[in-house]
């Protein structure tokens, strides 16, 4: 196999910056957790994904935020799918704390809690998950993935496939928001089958 091909391409230092260089697709959540005052703290997160085909959910983070503290103490959060139109909500819990460690932007929101009274969601979201923490891995130069299992789940009926619908028809219904890292963000409406090989098992 040669490597003649590399040559058309622009070699990158992966130590300088690599993600701030080209434009990656994500998700973008809020992280509920609660504070050791007892008061509710969302942050917004974009590197996140499914761990698997089962329960579990897993988050970049470092141990410098006050969401990894909470985790770390608490052992539970929330997750929250935000829609398009909430590109400036999570903008605004990604204000930078006060003085006395308070985010005031967050008590504006419109949130609920979670089954368990502590943790919550924004309202408005269209996937919501509750977490118990199954593992924190450091080390990832400083910061860490915080893995979680979901212990309930609740979505918006508009949200759903179904199975005797079309794909397309609910991503056209209900809109995803992607955010394009680093700093942009896109209304995804039109999606289309991919196609599998025959055979193919995930």
């Amino acid at each position: 196999m040669s490597s003649d091909a590399l040559a058309d391409y622009v070699a990158l230092d992966p130590t300088m910056g690599l993600w701030d260089r080209v434009f990656t697709v994500a998700p973008l959540v809020l992280i509920g957790t609660h504070g050791p005052d007892g008061e509710l703290d969302l942050a917004p997160k974009h590197m996140v994904t499914a761990i698997g085909w089962g329960p579990y959910f897993g988050f970049v983070c470092t141990p410098r935020h006050g969401t990894y503290r909470n985790i770390e103490r608490e052992g539970t959060f929330a997750v929250s799918y935000l829609r398009p139109d909430q590109v400036v909500l999570s903008s605004l819990t990604a204000a930078p704390r006060c003085e006395d460690d308070s985010k005031p932007n967050v008590a504006v929101l419109d949130t609920f809690a979670t089954s368990n009274g502590r943790d919550g969601f924004i309202r408005g979201g269209y996937l919501f998950l509750e977490c118990r923490t199954h593992s924190i891995t450091d080390g990832f130069g400083d910061h860490s993935l915080i893995a979680g299992e979901i212990t309930a789940a609740y979505a918006d009926p508009a949200a759903l496939r179904a199975s005797d619908g079309d794909d397309r028809d609910t991503v056209e219904r209900a809109p995803l928001l992607a955010y394009l890292s680093p700093g942009r963000w896109s209304e995804i409406r039109a999606s289309f089958s991919f196609p599998f090989p025959a055979g193919f098992k995930r």
